[in-house]
């Protein structure tokens, strides 16, 4: 197959070129007007050729995103969410499964970005670059442990802790309660559990404390950890371990006041891979 060659005006060159050293990855119809130095009309032409191009998307009215090179002809690159997600909502942050790809929690690969947001979203969902952007709203009481991403691109995300009580709420965003419990594995050593403790408990959601409680208690960590929460949940209501796991119960928790529908070979199988 013979590649496409794109052929660039001299003003799309130049804007191209400008953005890039001024080291823009989201631009304003303002900063194109103020780089090439025209009026409205003729940036707007410039525009809607990069864009038939495939160098500029447009994000909302009057702001765009730069697209680099290294995206190719498809126009797609894994890296650039954190630029588009800020310019989404105004507050926001990078959620449940997304956040575990970012912390290195999970080997699974989605091109669905989950945002959590404290307002109803109007479009719960949008497409932007074939990657599908999913709104999730939370009560602004679960709105925390959100820390700024390091690096250049700056965004906010759940931190690890956070990533780990918010999948622990709402597993169904993440890959279900098994992947869970191979992400609370893999980051045992880098976790601060007692903030984990807290966040659960923070929440006010007590199915969260209770999950908490019975995966570290299978995974035999933090049995400090473990031990307080089954003290902390008695007398409350019995919970479902994995929901939209479709399974009877095998077995009931008393300890963590669970209702257990998954066995331990779907829970754990991970660990015999």
């Amino acid at each position: 197959m013979v590649a496409q060659s794109l052929q660039f005006g001299p003003q799309e060159t130049k804007l191209m070129l400008g953005l890039e050293q001024q080291e823009f990855s989201v631009f304003e119809t303002e900063d194109a007007k103020r780089i090439l130095g025209t009026g409205p009309t003729a940036v707007n032409l410039v525009l809607s050729g990069l864009n038939k191009k495939g160098r500029v998307k447009r994000i909302t009215r009057g702001r765009y995103l730069l697209v680099p090179a290294r995206a190719g002809m498809e126009g797609y690159w894994t890296d650039y969410y954190g630029a588009v997600v800020p310019h989404l909502a105004d507050e926001y942050y990078v959620a449940f499964a997304t956040a575990m790809d970012f912390w290195d929690m999970t080997e699974q690969i989605s091109r669905v970005v989950y945002v959590a947001t404290p307002k109803r979203k109007k479009n719960p969902a949008i497409e932007f670059i074939g990657v599908r952007y999913e709104f999730v709203t939370l009560a602004q009481k679960k709105f925390f442990g959100i820390v700024e991403s390091p690096g250049d691109l700056k965004f906010n995300v759940s931190s690890r802790e956070k990533t780990i009580v918010d999948g622990l709420m709402h597993p169904q965003y993440c890959g279900g309660i098994s992947e869970m419990a191979k992400a609370m594995w893999d980051i045992r050593e880098d976790a601060d559990w007692n903030a984990v403790l807290e966040m659960a408990e923070r929440t006010g959601v007590s199915v969260v404390l209770q999950r908490l409680g019975y995966l570290l208690e299978k995974l035999e960590m933090e049995r400090g950890i473990a031990e307080s929460i089954s003290s902390k949940v008695q007398g409350r209501p019995y919970q479902i371990l994995a929901p939209y796991f479709l399974s009877e119960p095998v077995e009931t928790s008393r300890r963590y006041r669970l209702k257990v529908n998954m066995d331990s070979e779907h829970l754990l199988g991970w660990m015999d891979t």
